[in-house]
């Protein structure tokens, strides 16, 4: 955490900067394999990590390769394949139409980074099987980008109703005000709010 999000935090939020004072936080690393982050995201669609960490190496096990493998290996092992790998026929239709759009340069992941965050979600979601939520992870864990905040993930309503005890839908401007309150550092907040949840009751 940079010490210019620490001290926004201190002055703006006392509840965050305490979760921050008590957690254990590590320097995120961010990963570089663009096409990786995106499939990874694509088979974890609505499962635990375990579940998904387990497929990802099942999925990543069917190429020949020590590396993950690329767009045009990808589009060439069957889709039955992938069903084998315990991915459901739709997810594996979605790593199909991630890879095409790659390989046909309808989707350039080297041209992503110059590009805005609003224009980064207009992008990706274009692409079948990545939506919204997808995008904003992908902008926080791959990109670094240091103020998305994801509203539609069920993790950090969960976090800000355990520490603030504000309700989304009972309380959606109270909520919004506080959401308001991260900016501009709305992914620090997020990877605080997420790692809290694993932390013992609210005080």
């Amino acid at each position: 955490m940079s010490p210019q999000s620490l001290k926004h935090f201190k002055k703006s939020d006392p509840i965050l900067a305490k979760l921050v004072a008590t957690t254990n936080l590590p320097e995120i690393t961010l990963k570089k394999n663009y096409f990786k982050s995106l499939v990874v995201a694509i088979i974890s669609q609505q499962l635990s990590t375990k579940a998904a960490d387990i497929i990802a190496r099942r999925f990543i096990g069917l190429f020949s390769t020590k590396t993950f493998p690329t767009p045009e290996q990808v589009l060439k092992k069957s889709s039955l394949s992938f069903r084998k790998a315990g991915l459901s026929g739709q997810k594996a239709v979605y790593i199909k139409h991630l890879a095409k759009a790659v390989v046909s340069e309808k989707l350039n992941l080297k041209k992503l980074r110059a590009l805005t965050d609003e224009e980064i979600i207009k992008t990706l979601v274009e692409i079948k099987g990545i939506g919204r939520w997808t995008a904003e992870m992908f902008l926080i864990f791959s990109l670094g980008r240091p103020d998305i905040f994801s509203h539609g993930d069920l993790g950090l309503k969960n976090a800000i109703r355990k520490w603030y005890k504000v309700d989304s839908q009972k309380h959606p401007k109270k909520y919004a005000k506080i959401v308001t309150g991260y900016k501009p550092y709305s992914s620090v907040a997020s990877r605080y709010l997420w790692k809290s949840l694993a932390m013992g009751k609210s005080t």
